[in-house]
């Protein structure tokens, strides 16, 4: 079939780079292809970086403080709900834990039902509606009571299910997203930043918790314990959960309207949509600050008529994904990005749950009244996100494209598992002081270290016809390690523990825990062996589809010219655009 003609458009070429121009002569769409996202790969850092940024960003923002959040929030519940002779105004452990894994159990549902989704619909088609499951399920819990057919704890559990699932699909679609709008030589930093901004939640939760307390002071001071927090202590504590809850929505009302405008990547439009036209002028319109191009539509049919056929890509299917897999140079990458996730999660949960140890090792538990309580425990949790776990994030971001994703998890991985063996074998010798020092450094190496890397990496080695599945895959991995550590490690530290005894008396098998937790980051250290590194590499050369690379296979879509990697990497080389009007090169 003949091709169809090409079509140039001129003037505006001295205000704006014209894309169009450049690659409307090139018939080859593979060329076309390989040119466009080129152009991607080597774009300055702009305002469009950090739009994406910012847009993924306050998803993960409004994630980590929903999640966070509810650790504060449960006391509170318990003051509320749970007011009487048994409980005394503590929520029970079993309902405690109820409402912590549901959140957890959602998110693997949504980690795995969006990572799959974005990739057979489009990153375009579900990006926002996570959001918008969250922001419904986070309005609706923070209105939720108890009623005569069902507790506080069951209409909780299911909506914080909802919100998990939410919370789950902004794993991979917020990851992949970046990482395929994103220029080679800053990629890392840019999905890093969007992940940091679960430090950044962890602050504002505890802050909002702060601000309320203060805010209802006088109510909180009429009463000397969680049992005498009735009448107006108790509505004002009510009140207090609920803004707090609430407050988790408002993010993600005001990144609703960029995630639903945001363009498709053009990545999944060229190999998953196969739209080579559509693809190509949303380039130009990323790269301009638009939300997408709109190429002439007669245009674009009759070259998908013309070029979906001949794209050297693979189409997804079931046969191709277990053929690609299937090949233990991929599958061990899946293997090891899976592995370490779970890894990681298990300790990073299980030593969240110990977060009333250390409050208390640095003063800040307890107190005369219940306001004295609440001041504590929320300015205790900005003293220690604020001491290990933000500067271990952005200290990340500012190295990963220069140390590289590899050398930063071995050396988290390691550190994390001399720090697990001295707190495991010396916790009944170490002082308050010291516990502290210790929790605050592996703070620190969690988030410079497999935190980030784990959710960085899955982003960029995977093809872009399977990426948000196989991010989504290896997210559910680490969200069941956080799961064993909710309903086997929480009830386990506590084994053993005489009724009424406080700090480590309480946590008995403690000790034992982090022993176990040594062991999974040496795990973890040997699983980042099957991962590449993918510093200052395109996606597509990751995903073997470049002639003349280590990890090129003819089977993933690279030409099948059977030239030579000399004559492949000098084809790699852009030509000039042959009109002169345009002015400027094609960054190859």
């Amino acid at each position: 079939m003949a091709a169809a003609p090409v079509t140039k458009t001129a003037g505006g070429n001295a205000a704006f780079h014209n894309f169009h121009n450049d690659f409307a002569h090139i018939q080859d769409p593979n060329e076309r292809r390989r040119l466009a996202l080129a152009e991607i790969d080597k774009a300055p850092f702009g305002w469009y970086h950090v739009r994406a940024c910012v847009v993924a960003g306050i998803g993960f923002f409004t994630d980590s403080y929903d999640i966070f959040a509810i650790n504060l929030v449960t006391a509170m519940m318990g003051v509320v709900f749970f007011n009487d002779s048994k409980s005394h105004g503590t929520i029970p452990p079993n309902s405690d834990t109820a409402i912590k894994v549901a959140t957890s159990g959602g998110t693997v549902l949504g980690q795995l039902g969006f990572g799959y989704l974005a990739d057979v619909v489009g990153r375009k088609r579900m990006y926002g509606l996570e959001l918008i499951l969250i922001i419904f399920s986070t309005l609706a819990l923070s209105l939720s009571a108890p009623s005569p057919a069902m507790s506080i704890v069951g209409i909780v559990c299911f909506w914080r299910v909802l919100m998990g699932i939410g919370i789950g699909g902004d794993y991979p679609l917020s990851s992949i997203i970046t990482s395929e709008f994103a220029t080679t030589k800053w990629r890392g930093a840019m999905m890093n930043a969007v992940f940091a901004m679960q430090g950044i939640g962890q602050f504002t939760a505890a802050l909002v918790a702060l601000i309320v307390t203060v805010g209802f002071k006088e109510s909180l001071m009429t009463a000397k314990d969680a049992k005498a927090c009735t009448g107006t202590c108790q509505l004002a504590v009510d009140k207090m959960w609920r803004v707090i809850v609430g407050f988790g929505a408002v993010p993600g009302c005001i990144a609703l309207y960029y995630r639903l405008t945001i363009p498709e990547t053009p990545r999944y439009t060229f190999d998953v949509a196969r739209d080579v036209e559509q693809a190509g002028n949303d380039v130009e319109a990323y790269i301009k600050g638009k939300s997408e191009g709109h190429p002439d539509e007669i245009q674009r049919a009759t070259a998908m008529v013309q070029t979906a056929a001949t794209l050297e890509i693979p189409k997804a299917s079931m046969k191709d994904f277990l053929h690609h897999y299937g090949q233990w140079k991929y599958g061990k990458i899946l293997l090891g990005t899976a592995g370490s996730w779970f890894f990681l999660d298990v300790a990073y949960y299980g030593l969240g749950l110990n977060n009333s140890i250390i409050l208390g090792a640095i003063g800040y538990t307890g107190g005369g009244n219940m306001y004295d309580v609440f001041y504590r425990t929320a300015v205790g949790n900005l003293i220690l996100v604020c001491a290990g776990a933000i500067p271990g994030y952005w200290v990340s971001v500012a190295t990963i494209d220069t140390l590289g994703r590899k050398p930063i998890q071995f050396l988290g991985f390691a550190m994390l598992t001399i720090l697990f063996v001295a707190i495991g074998f010396a916790f009944h010798k170490i002082s308050d002081s010291g516990l502290l020092g210790l929790y605050i450094v592996a703070q620190f190496f969690f988030n410079f270290g497999p935190n980030s890397t784990t959710f960085i990496v899955p982003g960029e080695c995977f093809p872009t016809r399977y990426r948000s599945t196989s991010h989504g895959f290896s997210a559910a991995s680490g969200k069941m390690g956080a799961i064993i550590a909710q309903v086997v490690f929480g009830p386990l530290r506590t084994r053993g523990a005489k009724p009424g005894a406080k700090g480590k008396d309480a946590n008995p098998w403690i000790d034992h825990i982090m022993q176990i937790f040594a062991l999974f980051m040496l795990m973890g250290f040997l699983t980042t062996f099957l991962i590449p590194e993918t510093k200052r590499k395109t996606l597509e050369e990751l995903a073997g589809e470049v002639p003349g690379t280590p990890n090129y296979d003819p089977t993933n879509g690279a030409h099948h010219s059977g030239k030579s990697a000399e004559e492949a990497s000098i084809d790699n080389i852009s030509p000039t655009p042959k009109h002169a009007s345009d002015g400027a090169e094609i960054h190859a």
